[in-house]
């Protein structure tokens, strides 16, 4: 791999490009915070997909993508003399220093769940009125499930094992199933919103991210109909033309592909 010389030799690079860029691209002279701000959210989802994918190459990509959304950020705040990308760099440096200090103090820890709880016990003596200040209000609902409960965890609110979790998993599905007997829309809502939670809260104490189990599942829907589309296009019928039972043959095959 490249040496620490090698390392910010191409980030003084990437700065130098970025600085040309500003002054002479017409594209990169007109960006904004605000223009930019939709394409660096893309550019962390491909980044995702990248991830998930387990392609090591596309991260390395997709990494850089984002480095250059940093550097784009950082000169921008610079020309307005709020910040510059060393005063980026050393807040972060700050912020980690002063929240690890188990490694950069005399602060003992026995265990990860310890070092979450001193995260969460400085952040309130940094000035936060609540954990939960951390969490992004534009998060997607099942990220920012599993993000909220990792906070209030992080300061001892949680249960002590999965199975009081799973319990609670079954006694909201029991709830949601007299609402659905029910037939009150509003209320299915509510109490599927809490099965949800939930099963989050489950696949947590699983160890298992419950955005990552999803998006498999996505994708492996998504490959399996796109075989079933491409049989039927075989066939010359459409869909619709097709039985379940004909569907069904092929989606069984379907689960066969690696």
């Amino acid at each position: 791999m490249n040496s620490r010389e090698s390392q910010l030799k191409a980030f003084n690079r990437l700065l130098t490009i970025m600085e040309e860029l500003r002054a002479q691209c017409p594209w990169d002279k007109k960006q904004t915070l605000q223009s930019l701000r939709h394409l660096t959210i893309e550019e962390t989802y491909e980044l995702g997909d990248a991830i998930l994918d387990n392609d090591l190459n596309e991260v390395k990509k997709e990494l850089g993508d984002l480095l250059l959304h940093i550097v784009f950020y950082a000169k921008i705040g610079s020309e307005t003399n709020d910040f510059d990308i060393a005063d980026v760099a050393n807040e972060i440096c700050d912020k980690l220093i002063n929240r690890h200090p188990h490694i950069y103090g005399d602060v003992k820890v026995d265990n990860e769940e310890q070092v979450k709880e001193n995260w969460e016990n400085i952040k309130l003596k940094e000035g936060k009125k609540s954990v939960l200040e951390g969490v992004p209000n534009s998060l997607p609902a099942l990220v920012k499930a599993n993000r909220i409960q990792e906070k209030v965890a992080g300061v001892g609110f949680d249960w002590e094992k999965p199975e009081q979790v799973f319990e609670k998993l079954e006694e909201e599905l029991a709830e949601f199933q007299e609402e659905v007997k029910i037939n009150d829309t509003d209320k299915m809502e509510a109490e599927f919103g809490d099965v949800l939670f939930s099963m989050v809260n489950y696949a947590r104490f699983l160890e298992i991210s419950p955005e990552n189990a999803l998006e498999r599942t996505n994708k492996k829907f998504i490959k399996r109909f796109k075989f079933l589309e491409q049989k039927a296009k075989e066939m010359n019928k459409s869909l619709k033309e097709m039985s379940l039972a004909e569907m069904d043959v092929f989606w069984e095959q379907s689960k066969r592909l690696k």
